[in-house]
């Protein structure tokens, strides 16, 4: 099986004005060399203009979607040209009560070569995608294809 790693870093800086006096920036080191801005979201005193972890979740649920179904669509004949998808989390409460992402939403807008696959066709090609993907199968939220 893989491995994956992740290096967190953060730095205390202080925010002056606020009773917590700390920020929420911080950098994602990847195994691959790329380094990532990070904070919480804004909504819980971070930096809009860096990527939040709940985003994170969201991007690497419809990632893996993604290359789930290319992967599918290709070993069923069906040659993708274009994918785009406008995912969605919602933050609610689990059945604990917690406060958790609960529902990821896809909205994939796929393009094929001319040999596209019929409405039940896609929709298997989506359910074989959603069963197999790693990310997918490794979170509690639920998540729906539109």
């Amino acid at each position: 099986m893989s491995d994956f790693t992740a290096e967190i870093r953060w730095q205390h800086t202080p925010r002056a004005g606020h009773p917590d006096d700390y920020s929420r920036a911080h950098d994602w080191q990847l195994a691959g060399g790329q380094t990532l801005r990070a904070s919480s979201a804004p909504e819980y005193a971070g930096d809009p203009a860096r990527t939040n972890p709940e985003e994170a979740l969201v991007a690497a649920v419809s990632s893996c979607h993604m290359l789930t179904f290319l992967a599918v669509a290709a070993k069923r004949g069906f040659k993708v040209t274009s994918y785009t998808d406008k995912a969605s989390g919602a933050l609610g409460k689990n059945a604990e009560g917690r406060l958790a992402v609960t529902e990821v939403v896809l909205r994939p807008q796929i393009a094929f070569d001319g040999n596209a696959p019929g409405a039940e066709e896609l929709a298997k090609l989506h359910e074989a995608a959603h069963r197999n993907c790693f990310i997918g199968n490794s979170i509690t939220a639920t998540v729906r294809v539109e």
